[in-house]
């Protein structure tokens, strides 16, 4: 529904970085594509009039602002977000940066759990039935993020193969408990992305995790592991 997958690099290590490169603009790419949207250094999808040199190729979206959620509140867009993971809590001083020019934005309010996507798709469709106006609509899932839990999985979210430093991590099980949380979020996506059949559309993810490779676990590190991501797009109206 979206597009073909393309191996990407993150344009950070952890959740808040890369955010906030992402919401200038600097979505994951790959430095080698020639193409608008795979290499954002080639061509963003979305582009700051001041942020940053204009690329080879045609941004879909010139943006005025501060970020490209102001930029669409500027457009007359509803802008709407919610945030799973801690990052994203407004309880805190350093949300404020990734989810202060939402028009409206929901965090459901417990740093320890990240498995909320059910709770998040249910106050997005609310919102979206409430909207007037074009909506510019951000989710971040925290199911495929450590510890790899998701509402109804056979093990218990505080058993996380995946802990920095940790003494008993387990890379196999880290894997197949992501890609089964990955599954089981792909079956509960189709609404939203019915809504936007027409819109453009961009899914990736923040950052990857190290699963024992040199040593090292899970993210907050410059390694190959943790900066390598999905990336699936597809263009859609631009104005």
């Amino acid at each position: 529904k979206v597009g073909r997958v393309h191996r990407a690099m993150a344009p950070g290590n952890f959740t808040y970085s890369s955010h906030m490169a992402m919401f200038m603009g600097f979505t994951p790419g790959d430095a080698l594509s020639r193409e608008t949207g795979v290499n954002p250094k080639f061509g963003k999808i979305f582009r700051m009039s001041q942020g940053g040199i204009a690329g080879k190729g045609k941004e879909y979206f010139l943006l005025e602002g501060r970020n490209i959620v102001d930029g669409f509140n500027r457009k007359g867009y509803r802008t709407i977000g919610t945030g799973a993971v801690g990052w994203f809590n407004p309880a805190t001083e350093t949300a404020g940066n990734l989810i202060n020019d939402f028009q409206h934005f929901y965090y459901h309010g417990d740093p320890c759990v990240t498995w909320t996507l059910p709770q998040q798709l249910r106050w997005l469709a609310e919102q979206l039935r409430a909207a007037s106006s074009p909506a510019f609509t951000f989710l971040n899932i925290g199911e495929t993020h450590v510890p790899y839990y998701f509402e109804g999985a056979p093990w218990s979210p505080q058993d996380n193969p995946c802990i920095p430093f940790g003494e008993n991590n387990d890379a196999v099980e880290s894997r197949r408990r992501q890609i089964l949380a990955l599954e089981w979020v792909d079956t509960r996506l189709a609404p939203l992305l019915d809504a936007f059949a027409d819109a453009t559309v961009v899914v990736c993810a923040d950052h990857g995790d190290c699963w024992g490779e040199d040593g090292l676990w899970e993210h907050g590190i410059s390694h190959p592991k943790v900066l390598e991501v999905p990336l699936l797009f597809r263009i859609g109206a631009t104005e």
